[in-house]
Parts: C-alpha cells; structure tokens; sequence
C-alpha cells in the first residue's frame, strides 16, 4: 500500500514539475558530468532531481543561503548515480546539510592500546549510516569539473553502501552479481593502489580511497561517472562491477564502450 501511495505521490510531483531543459539549464550547463547523455536520459535525470529534491529537505548552515539553481545542482549530482536504479535508491534518509565551505566534524578513533581519542577534522562531505548527508558547497562546485573529484557523487555512494548492512565497500548486488567476483575484483585493486601509493607512484584514483574498503567504493564511483577512461584502464575489472552495479556505461556514452 504505501509503495502504491509513494509511486502515486511522485507521479503528481513530476506531472507538477517543470522538467524541461530549460528549467534547469543555469545548473546543468555548469556541470560536465553530464556528457555524452542523450535526450531520454537527460529528460530521466531531471525527473529524478525533482523527485530528490521532492523527497530531501535543504538545510543550510553556517551562514548558507540556498538558491534555486544551487539545489538543482545539487540534485543532479546526486541523481545521477540513480540514473538506473530509481530513486527507491535514495531511501532511508532525508536531510542534506549544507554548509558554505569546509565544515568540522567530530570523530572518535580507537588506537592499537583501546583508547579512544576525540578528534575534530575539516571536511567537504559526510555521510552518516542513518542520519544526514553534509556538504560543503564549494566542494559540490569543484564537482563540476571532470577531474575525479566529486563530493556528491562520493556521499551518495557510501549512502549506497549502507543500504547492504554496513559500510564495507559492497552494496546491495543485484541478481545475477557474483559478491565473489565483486571483492575479487576490488580486493586486487585495493591491494595494488596501496602498493603504489607505498611506493610514491603516480594514479589515477585519491590516495585517500586506501583509508577503508568503504571509502575505495565511493572513490571509484567517483572516478567511474568523471573520469572513466582512466578508472577502465587502471582498474577494468572494477569498472565492469560498477558498470553492472550502477546499470550505466560512462565510456560507451563517450564513445568508447567497454569490453563485456
């Protein structure tokens, strides 16, 4: 019943909606990510946007002010993740915090002996299990380039992940998925992005993705929507899972599809 009540509901959002290219063009044609999108596609990631932004409420702090154009900004880069699964995806959660810069969050960490120590760390983004996504505005404006770095796209995908448990680096599969092929496949990329990292190489991906399993998972999805080519080339069993994952083919909307 209440996921008829809810398929009804954004029905009368979307038929409410102005969805249309224009609409959205101050906060789509700042953003690169969306290249190589056809017009079907580009139509369904407005939707999904409007739904975002339907169901998510926009608190600003510290001093922010949200116009318009920067919540459809916003929305389009957490949208496209979604592109393919639907917005069932972005459930479990309602609020996205927005500050102007860098914020600071509280941690707790246990070291070797079991204490635990408090630490307060500057940060563009955070995502809590249960609780409010938290940008930074100046890190959603650096996603609009193509560079590898996006602070939604980041969020989201560790969001992602906590709606398999836990946040592990694996998010729900879906049928037909092999968990053994995924942390293969992750498996052997971690390992070799810490041992060229140990050993002052240069790559593609943020060094920052060795923190954690779960952070290497919201790193390359990162690397998978803004820079593809070079995830595929470092790392093409990776690509392949997020390319059946996330239902998307990012190189082959650039012309150059991948292997599989």
């Amino acid at each position: 019943m209440w996921s008829l009540y809810r398929n009804w509901r954004r029905r009368q959002v979307l038929a409410a909606a102005d969805t249309s290219a224009g609409a959205w063009a101050q906060a789509w044609d700042q953003l690169s990510l969306f290249r190589g999108l056809d017009a079907d596609a580009s139509q369904r990631l407005r939707e999904l946007a409007t739904l975002f932004l339907a169901e998510k409420t926009l608190e600003p702090a510290g001093g922010m002010r949200i116009e318009p154009w920067m919540g459809q900004q916003l929305a389009l880069q957490a949208a496209l993740p979604m592109l393919e699964l639907g917005p069932d995806w972005h459930a479990g959660w309602v609020s996205v915090v927005v500050y102007p810069d860098t914020f600071i969050s509280e941690l707790e960490t246990e070291d070797e002996a079991g204490v635990v120590h408090r630490v307060r760390e500057a940060r563009g983004g955070e995502s809590w299990e249960r609780g409010p996504l938290i940008l930074s505005w100046a890190d959603v404006e650096a996603g609009r380039e193509a560079d590898g770095y996006n602070v939604v796209i980041h969020e989201i995908a560790h969001k992602l992940d906590a709606l398999g448990g836990s946040l592990n680096g694996m998010p729900p599969l879906h049928r037909g998925m092999s968990r053994e092929a995924w942390s293969r496949a992750f498996g052997r990329a971690f390992a070799d992005l810490e041992r060229r990292v140990k050993a002052g190489q240069e790559t593609a991906l943020d060094p920052y993705a060795r923190e954690s399993p779960a952070e290497f998972f919201a790193v390359v999805s990162e690397a998978f929507f803004e820079i593809p080519d070079l995830l595929l080339d470092e790392y093409p069993e990776v690509y392949e899972q997020l390319r059946g994952f996330y239902r998307q083919d990012p190189m082959g909307r650039l012309g150059r599809p991948a292997a599989g």
